[in-house]
C-alpha cells in the first residue's frame, strides 16, 4: 500500500487540494490514515479506483 498526500491525490486527478478535501469529507475517498500534523492520507489503489469510476460515470 502506498499513501498520497492531499496534493499528490489532486495532482493525481487533475484538481485543485480543496476538492479532495471535499471528497474525503463526503466519504467518497476515504483516507487511511492522518499523517503527524493530521491531514489525510490516501491509498493509492483506492484513488486508482475512485478516478476510473468518476471518469465513467461523467467526471470527477
Amino acid at each position: 500500500m502506498s499513501l498520497m498526500t492531499v496534493s499528490e491525490v489532486a495532482e493525481f486527478l487533475g484538481v485543485q487540494d480543496i476538492r479532495v478535501e471535499r471528497l474525503e469529507r463526503e466519504s467518497l475517498l476515504i483516507a487511511k490514515q492522518k499523517d503527524d500534523e493530521g491531514r489525510p492520507l490516501f491509498d493509492s489503489d483506492d484513488v486508482e479506483r475512485y478516478k476510473t469510476f468518476a471518469e465513467r460515470i461523467g467526471g470527477i
